[in-house]
């Protein structure tokens, strides 16, 4: 489909639930709520608004593994107080199984107080601090202590003031970080869209602040690379387990796991042209 089509197809899908026309929608994408000039956004993606449907409970509520995979694609919305909204594309994931996953923080079925998100409804949002600094966030899932780590997205609306968001966490001066850099890592994502420990036990589907809504074009099994989680140490046959999940050929995944893409494009059939 020429691009030009395909632009109209998905502006019209996102629009249904809108009042916004479409012709107005591509001559203005975005807006604020204030009335000033709208936030960076990705030349790839046109905004939708809150009207628009929202994941609900039910998509939430799956095994972990099948969560973290059908988060890829989907998009990850965050409401800043003044109104602006961040608008990010989930192309990275972890699944952490607690029970006998050695490197779930709810191994063994331990529940304490700062992983208590682990053992709610699915959809329950699991933030933790790391080295006293930097936050991660998670998403329940259906089984005991199960959750799945946001671990890279790719931003889609608001850049300039993710861009904004991650200079103030950095020290010194440094050079502009480049669109790739913004939400590469589970850390930087959660700089990028204010996401603190405050965040720690809401609910996706219920919550003004924070929520996804579904993607646009979902990938195939054929496009998500299968692969070992990152930064969990020696936990045994655990750290061999493909439980990370990436978008095949994104740019703004973490970490690419060249080995195995190269073993996914050998089992390709060959095309007869």
């Amino acid at each position: 489909m020429p691009r030009k089509r395909k632009l109209w197809a998905q502006l019209s899908a996102l629009q249904s639930n809108s009042s916004i026309p479409a012709s107005d929608a591509l001559k203005s994408p975005t807006t604020t709520l204030d009335g000033n000039s709208p936030p960076k956004s990705s030349k790839y993606f046109v905004t939708e608004k809150k009207q628009s449907s929202q994941l609900e409970a039910d998509f939430f509520n799956q095994p972990c593994i099948s969560l973290a995979k059908s988060f890829l694609g989907q998009i990850l919305v965050r409401k800043l107080p003044d109104g602006r909204e961040l608008w990010g594309r989930i192309v990275e994931t972890e699944a952490y199984l607690g029970g006998e996953d050695e490197a779930s923080h709810s191994k063994g079925g331990k529940q304490t107080q700062r992983n208590a998100a682990m053992f709610m409804k699915p959809g329950t949002l699991y933030v933790y601090q790391i080295y006293g600094i930097y936050f991660c966030v998670n998403v329940s899932s259906q089984g005991e202590g199960a959750a799945v780590l946001l671990r890279s997205l790719e931003p889609l609306q608001g850049l300039d003031v993710m861009r904004e968001l991650r200079s103030t966490s950095r020290k010194g001066p440094a050079k502009p970080l480049k669109d790739w850099q913004l939400c590469n890592g589970p850390s930087k994502l959660c700089q990028a869209f204010g996401i603190d420990k405050a965040f720690d036990q809401r609910d996706l589907t219920q919550d003004a602040a924070i929520w996804m809504v579904p993607g646009q074009e979902l990938p195939g099994e054929q496009d998500v690379v299968a692969t070992t989680r990152i930064g969990i140490g020696n936990r045994g046959e655990w750290s061999q387990k493909p439980l990370r999940f990436y978008l095949r050929g994104n740019k703004f995944v973490s970490v690419v796991d060249k080995k195995m893409e190269r073993e996914m494009a050998a089992m390709e059939p060959i095309s007869c042209s």
